[in-house]
């Protein structure tokens, strides 16, 4: 049998002190809905209206000139990188990433968001290096600083 203690007497000699101050529950408040830019919005599940297809060619056929830059970027981030780097993502960058793990662990295929930034960004620098200022980085820096 368990020993029970009274603790209406404790409690009423330390009620409210700076130990023990009073415990009312109170709702959480309120956050106001902020308006999100549409083009900022990353959505989670994207919303469709029909079924799921199946295609006829089951394969993935990627274009031969993608091949090469496929096969650079996975050299690139095959090696393991010691240098530190730190960057600041969104929430819905963040939870992106996290769906990303999630989606492929279910498969089998263990990643990390560092690996998923580290192929994005070996991408973007190859795909820079192939067009220079047709780049999808090239493009997005100048609508950034326009």
């Amino acid at each position: 049998m368990k020993k029970r203690i009274n603790t209406d007497a404790i409690t009423n000699e330390l009620a409210g002190s700076v130990f023990f101050p009073n415990r009312t529950p109170e709702p959480p408040p309120q956050k106001p809905v902020e308006q999100k830019d549409s083009d900022a919005v990353i959505p989670r599940y994207p919303e469709t209206s029909h079924g799921t297809m199946i295609p006829s060619n089951h394969d993935t056929t990627v274009p031969v000139s993608d091949e090469g830059m496929i096969e650079a970027v996975r050299k690139a981030v095959k090696q393991i990188g010691k240098e530190p780097a730190t960057q600041r993502l969104t929430l819905e960058e963040k939870n992106a990433l996290r769906a990303i793990e999630f989606t492929y662990a279910q498969q089998g295929i263990m990643t990390s968001g560092n690996e998923i930034i580290r192929i994005g960004m070996n991408f973007l620098l190859k795909e820079y290096q192939k067009h220079g200022e047709q780049s999808i980085l090239a493009k997005v820096l100048h609508r950034l600083n326009s």
